[in-house]
């Protein structure tokens, strides 16, 4: 199976290319392809893990029929029989990969849930006693579960740009204080009920980010959600803090890339068979386990 790095479908208008997602523009909807480009340290690299978009698509769509009851999502449907005419003549690239979405306008923020204490937090943690600015209790070890879900929020980079934490007060001048109070409460119920749900099947979540837009005045959630992309999962049964943690997400592309001369930026390095091969198995291990 090859990779599917790019779309280009010529009687679609496409609105933009984020680091995974292709978006058409449809008026008041977008139609969202998830290809299987695979980026790391914020950089694109060049070859894609097959297969990798579907599985994202899957366990995306599972996680938003799990928390619709705690808010609204922008998905119409993942059915390509049941999107304009125009994607039907392409639904062998289509199928399993896209979606259907409502066009809102999204929150310039990224909103990060922490629940254990691991990666860039506990580095923070170890040199200032705080996470993104939040002080933690003395004593803490890496990969602890935290006495509270930490709430941080991050400035959403252009392509190639790499994220920026930022303080809740800043954010609050950024989008206004009531939304980021609901941004904040959302964001932690939706990670709490997920990593209850994961708990109950033997995986940790460690930690998570979610988008959100607005639709007629409602917040709604969009882009993908607790996917391996955009989530640190732990396996329970092999869980041991006071250490670092086999992550069964990203973390498995980002260890090789730990090991070569790279100065993560673009371009970023090729990806050997062997890696490519241990991610896509990676992922679709977590989701298999998560949707059973």
């Amino acid at each position: 199976m090859d990779a599917v790095i790019k779309t280009d479908f010529e009687d679609m208008k496409l609105l933009g290319r984020g680091k995974v997602r292709d978006i058409y523009d449809f008026d008041d909807k977008m139609l969202i392809v998830t290809t299987d480009r695979l980026s790391a340290f914020d950089v694109i690299l060049p070859n894609g893990v097959p297969g990798k978009g579907k599985i994202l698509t899957e366990i995306a769509l599972f996680w938003f029929e799990k928390t619709k009851h705690i808010i609204e999502n922008h998905i119409i449907t993942a059915n390509v029989d049941e999107m304009p005419e125009v994607c039907h003549k392409y639904k062998d690239i289509l199928d399993g990969r896209s979606m259907l979405v409502k066009k809102c306008q999204p929150f310039p923020v990224e909103c990060v849930a922490r629940g254990y204490i691991t990666g860039s937090g506990w580095k923070d943690y170890k040199s200032t006693g705080a996470v993104c600015g939040i002080k933690l209790p003395a004593g803490l070890r890496d990969s602890d579960r935290m006495p509270e879900t930490l709430f941080t929020p991050a400035t959403k980079a252009e392509v190639g740009d790499h994220d920026e934490n930022i303080s809740f007060e800043t954010m609050c001048e950024i989008i206004g204080s009531d939304k980021a109070h609901k941004l904040k409460e959302l964001t932690i119920k939706i990670y709490e009920t997920a990593r209850d749900i994961a708990l109950e099947k033997g995986i940790i979540i460690a930690d998570t980010k979610f988008e959100f837009g607005e639709l007629d005045g409602r917040i709604i959630l969009i882009d993908e959600i607790l996917t391996p992309d955009s989530s640190r999962f732990w396996f329970k049964e092999k869980y041991e803090p006071g250490k670092a943690q086999q992550s069964m997400d990203k973390q498995v592309v980002r260890n090789y890339l730990e090991t070569l001369d790279w100065d993560k930026t673009a371009p970023g390095p090729v990806l050997p068979e062997e890696v490519v091969k241990n991610t896509a198995a990676t992922y679709r291990q977590i989701t298999d386990i998560l949707m059973d």
